[in-house]
């Protein structure tokens, strides 16, 4: 039985919805369809419960960050299960036992972050220093690729600093995140973290949310379209955002590169999470001297890799975690096989099974390669000229991440800092850290998460004179 959690205490609610195993098409759990009242007392208990939490020493507030970390490595079987369960993703490889390992990893590196006092001016003219201060009540929404990992990058910031919380993950994968916050209320006083889920039918709890006069602040992950629908919900009582939404990522393969060695970091690059990743590589362009040397590699090790049932120990890359996806993804590879030449997969099925794919023959202006396809589909797009290629890298509304693969490390450095994007990776894509702020420019979103830079984020700047 799965319910929300408010002011530290299980609600049940009269409706709910089922949750169903992409892989299987089974009713995995049911879960709480929340009204706007139950929102309402969300954020009352998080709006009582965040002065006391922020008046807290920043030790014990440590502490209970490092004992929600704890927590989630004492019941990472359990969650993982339970994630596979939902999403679809394997156990294994880059899967639920993975992401429950970043989420532990991120939960505890964020316990150790502080923010203390910066000393602007100390001389004989006066005294300036710069505090930060909890914002008050965090609205955070996240989406069902990574939900539990997602989640805890916006949690423990936000906790970290002093604020409260109300969650709202996806309708699609509410399950482990509820487990989640059940467990990590242990760790927290009462209303410091509360989690509210709905099915958005009858009544949306996303753009409630980021109306509600009651929420400071809304962390939101997701696409773009939504992203632009949140900022306008915001406006009422000027919000403060922080968005990471859709990403067009682009690697660009120059002539020096070794095929062989690259195909790895390619393939994972591209399809971590089955490509239902806002980082993940999602367009490659390759020199002509090397591109079908490239694609061979690539094909090869592509065409190793075990796709099936998540529960199966044996799964490297599930299915497509919903029909919406599935479909959009199919429809974005059919008009690329139309135009292109199919080295690998492209028939989708069955069920919501999508095999990897790698379509070369296509550019810019083709649809694989403008849109973000979010699913194990790869364009590869042959190029001649360095300039034209980082032109067309760069030709993109989106700008979260981007790559280039070269055996002369300082060529691609100087590659990578002409690309539009919020990270730049040499010789891999989308490798994040704990340590390392994560954010996104052009309409990939704003604000950045992780790090000191990701904690001052949930933090207001007060300047004192004296």
């Amino acid at each position: 039985m799965f319910d929300l959690t408010i002011g530290g205490q299980q609600v049940a609610t009269t409706a709910r919805f089922a949750v169903r195993n992409p892989a299987t098409g089974a009713i995995v759990g049911e879960a709480p369809n929340a009204s706007a009242a139950d929102l309402d007392r969300a954020v009352r208990a998080a709006r009582d419960a965040q002065p006391g939490w922020a008046a807290r020493p920043d030790g014990e507030r440590a502490a209970a960050c490092g004992a929600v970390a704890a927590i989630l490595t004492e019941h990472a079987e359990e969650l993982a299960r339970l994630l596979t369960q939902e999403q679809g993703k394997p156990l294994n490889g880059l899967g639920s036992r993975w992401e429950l390992g970043g989420a532990a990893a991120w939960a505890g590196h964020t316990a150790s972050l502080s923010l203390p006092p910066e000393i602007i001016q100390d001389d004989e003219a006066g005294r300036v220093q710069g505090i930060r201060k909890p914002i008050g009540v965090i609205g955070s929404i996240t989406p069902w690729n990574f939900p539990v990992m997602i989640a805890i990058w916006h949690i423990m910031p936000a906790i970290r600093a002093g604020n409260a919380v109300v969650l709202k993950p996806s309708p699609l994968t509410p399950l482990a995140t509820l487990r989640m916050v059940e467990l990590a209320n242990a760790a927290l006083p009462a209303g410091v973290l509360n989690v509210v889920t709905g099915d958005d039918r009858d009544f949306n709890i996303g753009a409630a949310m980021s109306e509600h006069a009651g929420i400071d602040k809304i962390v939101f992950t997701g696409s773009t379209a939504t992203g632009r629908h949140v900022m306008r919900s915001a406006a009422g009582n000027l919000k403060r955002l922080t968005l990471e939404l859709g990403g067009n990522d682009a690697g660009i393969v120059l002539p020096d590169a070794d095929p062989a060695a690259i195909a790895e970091g390619l393939f994972w690059g591209a399809f971590i999470n089955n490509g239902q990743t806002c980082a993940a590589l999602k367009r490659l362009y390759v020199h002509d001297d090397i591109h079908d040397a490239v694609c061979e590699a690539l094909v090869a090790f592509a065409g190793r890799i075990p796709v099936g049932d998540g529960m199966d120990e044996a799964s490297i890359l599930g299915p497509v975690q919903n029909r919406m996806q599935f479909d959009k993804l199919a429809a974005l590879v059919s008009d690329a096989a139309s135009r292109g030449q199919v080295l690998l997969g492209g028939r989708p099925g069955p069920g919501l099974f999508f095999p990897p794919t790698i379509i070369a023959g296509l550019k810019n202006g083709d649809a694989l390669v403008d849109q973000e396809q979010f699913g194990p589909a790869l364009p590869v797009i042959r190029y001649r000229d360095l300039e034209a290629a980082i032109a067309a890298a760069n030709d993109n509304p989106n700008g979260l991440g981007g790559s280039v693969w070269s055996t002369n490390i300082e060529a691609a450095r100087s590659v990578a800092q002409r690309l539009e994007c919020g990270s730049a990776w040499i010789n891999k894509h989308g490798a994040v850290q704990p340590n390392v702020p994560f954010g996104g420019v052009k309409q990939s979103g704003f604000g950045v998460q992780f790090a000191e830079a990701g904690l001052r984020e949930n933090t207001t700047l007060q300047v004192i004179f004296g």
